[in-house]
């Protein structure tokens, strides 16, 4: 199986936790509490995955220049374009509580600055996995499991909320279905274009990737997750940071 459609599968794979997050998140009353717990635990397996899969990586091939540059670069350019949707009404994309989201009545075109803002959470991660591929063509365990932890309650949560705001099934179930396929296309441009790159441009982008998560983590998942599991939000983060850990040095 060629490594380009290995990369894409895995992407898929990724990217369908969101679509099975949102289903559940739709047929089911999950409590928020039980949400924002699972959204803290997959912010600590994220924050544990691209610090000692993608930001170490960087660092062993490209060095330190290239690594700090692609970080902040990353980080900058996700938070210009979330804080251009979250004026047009993406900013509490992944919330549960509908009264937080903005519906299309209130802000026209609030829709499409959703779906937007919900891809753009999701092209870091998929373009990071399908470039770790590159050196010898496996994917890491610990990045994917992190991806996939951390979509379902991305997916689960937002959909949650475009429910109580009033948004069709249609509208929900397309989100993440498109986002579970561009996934699946943005891992297999990032194994494919960066192949034949000097190694300076891989260390570069899997810490765009990383610098882009990062700030994604902050910006997106930890509110939520804060508001409402405050009291348990730091004790399940870290032992989701742990758990990811382990599995790294598993592996």
């Amino acid at each position: 199986m060629p490594i380009w459609f290995q990369a894409g599968l895995w992407g898929f794979v990724a990217g369908s936790a969101l679509l099975i997050g949102a289903l559940i998140g739709y047929l089911a009353e999950v409590p928020r509490k039980i949400i924002a717990s699972i959204m803290a635990f997959g912010s600590g397996v994220l924050i544990s995955a691209l610090s000692f899969d993608l930001m170490d990586e960087a660092y062993m091939t490209g060095g330190f220049t290239f690594t700090a540059i692609g970080f902040l670069s990353g980080a900058i350019l996700f938070s210009a374009a979330n804080y251009f949707l979250s004026k047009r009404g993406a900013k509490h994309r992944k919330r549960s509580n509908g009264d937080k989201q903005v519906s299309e009545n209130e802000k026209p075109g609030s829709g499409m600055a959703i779906a937007l803002g919900a891809l753009l959470d999701g092209i870091p991660e998929s373009i990071a996995l399908g470039v770790s591929m590159i050196k010898g063509g496996v994917v890491g365990t610990a990045v994917i499991i992190a991806i996939f932890i951390s979509n379902l309650p991305e997916g689960l949560s937002s959909s949650a909320g475009m429910k109580k705001n009033g948004r069709s099934a249609r509208f929900i179930f397309g989100i993440w279905g498109g986002i579970a396929l561009i996934s699946s296309i943005s891992a297999i441009a990032g194994y494919s274009i960066l192949s034949n790159y000097p190694p300076e441009a891989y260390a570069g982008v899997l810490a765009i990737a990383a610098g882009a998560i990062l700030a994604m983590i902050s910006d997106t998942m930890i509110p939520e997750a804060f508001e409402e599991a405050k009291d348990w939000m730091g004790l399940i983060t870290v032992a989701g940071f742990l758990a990811a850990f382990l599995l790294t040095k598993m592996t």
